[in-house]
């Protein structure tokens, strides 16, 4: 019989999460207090998250030791199979060789609490008591409800109003994990409310629950803010993925070619990428390619400068591809792609072209999900959908040139939650969407302008 699921034994699972930034091909660019334009201390996240993640979020050390207690909740789900697509290859035809690194294993379904356990672990170290986040699909607020559960964490989510609207099993898995679930912009914040008052009908958008989250937990002192994507720390957490995958690819003798993920905030993609990424920067030819809608395509349209994490200028300025923090995404069914911004590290090695960013239709990532469920039998995420278009075209590349590449898809969620999503796809209700360059645009014009040469001063 021919191998399809490539397992590791759980103490097989890494004990250190890698941390590209001693690596990288060019400085990253400090998050900044936007009122000076200067570098933030630790004293200045200090209000939001606990000590030991603000280390991780600016650490220079090549490795960081995960602690006891985490392994042990990684073992309720890791190590993740790697799996042989041999029957999506057949249906190509193609003589590309196709795997996945299957993260949707995990009690909530995603790759998510490779982080989520994390934070929490770190928070209850700290005293915390309760956790206030932000969540656009539903995956990172089912993540952080799951984590919080394993440490005795109160936790609150604030989910963007559309998604809470289209994935109400997201919504009620997290209150089966003892969460409160507000559907955002709520009247319960000062951001909230002013938007409300300013568009009562808005669907919502991930800055603006990030924005009422973050308000939440600095009005309160027992609480801390948890964010399921784009700081330096998060995406730390998510490299067991890719550690993961490279054990498990020694051991059928093969070394990835091309490595596809879907991009969002970044996390996800990170933790499949950056283990490849070091090769990459060592010399290895491999194509790392992250993808995203075409109706938020921020690392393919938006601006590479400083902008908010969040609607209501509450966070840090990071540097970073931005559509504006006043972005708000058409309602799309890939609610965790809906971000008007992407992690930092990986802007930056877009930036220096390490990673090719694509942004795909909405449609013909419905029908790539479909292909493969059709093959491989499992259905994925609108989000992960993404990958697998890519993923899939990158196979009828080797088709055409009879290259025999190594695919490896970066597997990040099962789609069970979204089948009001694929209900619209049979029924022939979603349409294509690219977001118009004069909106970008104008949504730029609120961006302050940050002389980066000055902030080291």
């Amino acid at each position: 019989m021919e191998q399809v699921k490539i397992t590791l034994p759980e103490d097989e699972i890494p004990q250190r999460w890698y941390n590209i930034q001693p690596d990288l091909p060019a400085p990253l660019a400090p998050p900044i207090n936007p009122k000076t334009h200067k570098p933030l201390g630790p004293e200045d996240l200090s209000a939001i998250f606990p000590m030991e993640l603000i280390k991780q979020e600016v650490s220079m050390e090549p490795w960081v030791e995960i602690p006891d207690e985490v392994m042990r909740a990684y073992q309720l789900w890791r190590p993740s199979p790697l799996c042989r697509a041999r029957r999506l290859e057949e249906y190509l035809d193609t003589p590309a060789r196709i795997y996945y690194k299957d993260e949707s294993v995990s009690p909530p379904g995603s790759h998510k609490p490779n982080t989520a356990v994390a934070q929490a672990y770190y928070n209850k170290e700290a005293g915390v008591k309760r956790l206030c986040t932000e969540t656009g699909a539903g995956q990172w607020g089912s993540a952080l409800s799951f984590s919080c559960t394993l440490f005795d964490l109160e936790c609150v989510v604030y989910m963007v109003r559309v998604s809470y609207e289209q994935k109400p099993y997201r919504r009620l898995l997290m209150q089966c994990w003892d969460a409160t679930v507000h559907p955002s912009p709520t009247d319960l914040t000062n951001a909230g409310r002013k938007i409300r008052e300013r568009d009562p009908d808005t669907t919502g958008s991930l800055g603006i629950a990030i924005s009422e989250a973050v308000e939440d937990a600095a009005s309160d002192e027992d609480s801390k803010y948890s964010l399921g994507s784009v700081l330096n720390h998060v995406l730390l957490h998510q490299t067991v993925i890719g550690l993961e995958t490279k054990k498990q690819l020694a051991l059928v003798d093969e070394e990835a070619d091309v490595l596809v993920g879907c991009v969002g905030g970044g996390s996800n993609f990170a933790g499949a990428a950056f283990p490849f990424v070091k090769d990459k920067l060592d010399g290895k030819e491999i194509d790392i390619i992250g993808t995203e809608p075409t109706a938020c395509p921020t690392m393919t349209k938006g601006a590479f400068r400083y902008d908010y994490g969040d609607t209501a200028k509450l966070t840090p300025m990071l540097k970073m591809h931005t559509l504006g923090h006043d972005f708000v995404p058409p309602p799309i069914h890939a609610g965790g792609l809906r971000y008007h911004g992407c992690a930092p590290l990986v802007c930056l090695l877009v930036s220096q072209n390490v990673i090719e960013p694509r942004a795909y239709h909405q449609i013909p990532v419905f029908d790539s999900a479909l292909t493969f469920a059709r093959t491989e039998g499992r259905l994925c995420a609108p989000e992960t959908s993404h990958a697998v278009k890519a993923g899939i075209d990158e196979a009828l590349k080797c088709k055409e040139t009879g290259e025999e590449k190594c695919i490896v898809i970066a597997y990040s969620g099962h789609g069970f939650f979204d089948l009001a999503s694929f209900e619209k796809y049979f029924e022939g209700d979603l349409e294509d969407y690219a977001y118009p360059q004069a909106l970008i645009d104008k949504a730029l014009e609120d961006v302050p302008d940050v002389d980066e040469s000055s902030i080291m001063d």
